[in-house]
């Protein structure tokens, strides 16, 4: 049996002392601790609060290499859900639901590349997403995948191999319109030069 690596992470120590105790005699799993040179597969966080500081934390371990993230989390309202969510964890337990077998199906999907949230959580963060394409995306013409239609139309003929003077033309667009649509899609989007966002756009599945 192939064991994940994991690691326990929380402001209180108790807290992390028992998260960890749980897990660490059961077959399927490694926790390794702080000390320890080993990149943890899985990085379990334990809060009270979806805070600040728990955001900080969450970001901190994004930045760090830490793909694979589970919060295991008090208190979770639809606010605290999405602010997670957008912090880039991958599964969500609510600590009063936070066995030792729950614990260990949530690893073994976050490992496998799954997400795992609560049935009623799910329900209330799919409620979340298409508010906020109504309300904040759709007005501005661009959708989840973060590219507005004329966005794609421009990143398409950058991957056909076009340059700015050939899409303004195809496009009925000024040059500059051009420059500052791409400018824009790697300024928002963090990506280095065109061709970066030619293959994000293509990972997406928008060309």
């Amino acid at each position: 049996m192939t064991r994940t690596t994991v690691r326990v992470y929380a402001r209180d120590p108790i807290s992390e002392a028992g998260v960890a105790s749980s897990l660490r005699p059961r077959p399927e799993v490694r926790v390794v601790g702080a000390a320890e040179d080993v990149a943890p597969e899985v990085v379990l966080v334990v809060a009270d609060e979806v805070d600040e500081e728990t955001l900080n934390t969450l970001r901190f371990l994004r930045r760090n290499g830490a793909s694979r993230v589970v919060l295991i989390a008090a208190h979770l309202d639809d606010q605290a859900l999405v602010r997670a969510v957008e912090s880039g964890v991958v599964g969500l337990v609510r600590r009063s639901e936070a066995t030792t077998d729950r614990l260990l199906a949530v690893v073994a999907s976050a490992a496998a590349g799954d997400g795992a949230v609560p049935p009623d959580l799910l329900g209330r963060l799919l409620e979340q997403v298409g508010r906020l394409q109504r309300t904040v995306l759709d007005p501005r013409g661009i959708t989840f995948a973060g590219l507005a239609a004329r966005e794609v139309d421009v990143l398409r003929l950058v991957a056909e191999g076009y340059d700015t003077a050939q899409i303004a033309a195809k496009l009925s667009y000024s040059e500059r319109t051009v420059k500052n649509v791409l400018h824009d899609v790697t300024t928002r989007l963090q990506l280095r030069n065109r061709s970066h966002a030619v293959a994000y756009a293509v990972r997406e599945g928008l060309i």
